[in-house]
């Protein structure tokens, strides 16, 4: 008997959706970082075993958007409650579940419907027994048909519990992916998503939210005398929204730009297990963020 499902991660913002999803899948795949929307795909990893494959998809905080690029974020979120096997509706211990109480009342009809819902209470590192056992009971009453599992994803407490627990949910199939595939996503993607983090990490208020990420050149050479393990050779375009951004991202005589270069090739050479030599450039796409054409250029488009 082999099973396979797919089981979608959804919620809202800076719940610890994306560690938990590293958590489960034992890679990262997903940006982790203090603020909220860092995730803006949905990212997919795959888990498997000898009798079964897990499908995981992380996806952007549920929010209310204020322009084109959020839209289609929530579109990811919402597309998420439409193929789940089983659904993971995370929340935490700090979390107002009023935040986004029509997506939460999507949550309640599907579970009603019968879809197998896992309310994921994270954090609880981050409170007292007593409140706890309180939140439990709130969510018991809020979410009946649910299973109320508390966690902390960062302290990796309760995961185990919560894997066996979707393992068991997931339905009699054959595995959708070859059983050596860990993501859907190219390798680009995550040297996009490496880079932007460390923007992120770098770079205060609106700066992190206005840059897009390409990578345009993507050589992985074969071994040779003077690099051994090979080497890959990236080129990388930071796109931001008005000139004064593409000042702030490379800093007094580039020293920014540098340090955000850095930071990323030592991380992509841990994901990828071999050097980089990576160059970044910064460009300006002027109000990318609402234009539909430019969207779908970089990938946000469901259509």
């Amino acid at each position: 008997m082999h099973r396979s499902g797919f089981v979608n991660i959804v919620g809202n913002p800076n719940v610890g959706k994306s560690t938990l999803m590293n958590a489960l899948v034992g890679e990262r795949l997903s940006i982790i970082t203090s603020k909220a929307q860092t995730t803006r795909h949905r990212i997919m990893g795959i888990v498997n075993g000898d009798d079964f494959q897990i499908v995981y998809s992380d996806t952007p905080g549920v929010l209310k958007p204020n322009y084109r690029l959020q839209e289609q974020m929530l579109e990811f979120s919402r597309s998420a409650l439409v193929d789940a096997d089983v659904l993971l509706y995370v929340t935490d211990v700090q979390d107002n579940p009023d935040r986004n109480a029509d997506f939460l009342d999507k949550v309640k009809k599907m579970a009603a419907a019968g879809t197998k819902v896992f309310l994921v209470l994270n954090k609880i590192d981050l409170t007292t027994q007593e409140t706890l056992e309180q939140l439990v009971a709130f969510w018991n009453k809020l979410l009946p048909e649910a299973m109320v599992f508390p966690i902390s994803a960062k302290e990796r407490f309760g995961v185990e519990q919560l894997f066996s627990a979707i393992r068991e949910a997931l339905p009699e199939c054959p595995p959708f992916f070859p059983k050596d595939q860990l993501t859907d996503k190219p390798s680009r993607f995550f040297v996009d998503e490496i880079i932007r983090e460390k923007i992120l990490l770098n770079y205060d208020k609106e700066i992190p939210y206005s840059v897009e990420v390409e990578v345009e050149v993507f050589h992985d050479e074969e071994p040779t005398e003077q690099h051994p393990q090979g080497i890959i050779r990236i080129g990388a375009v930071i796109y931001v929204e008005r000139d004064s951004q593409k000042g702030i991202i490379i800093g007094k005589a580039g020293s920014a730009l540098k340090k955000v270069g850095t930071e990323a090739r030592k991380d992509i050479e841990a994901f990828f297990q071999k050097p980089v030599f990576l160059q970044l450039y910064v460009k300006v796409d002027k109000d990318w963020r609402s234009n539909q054409s430019r969207l779908r250029h970089y990938g946000y488009d469901l259509n």
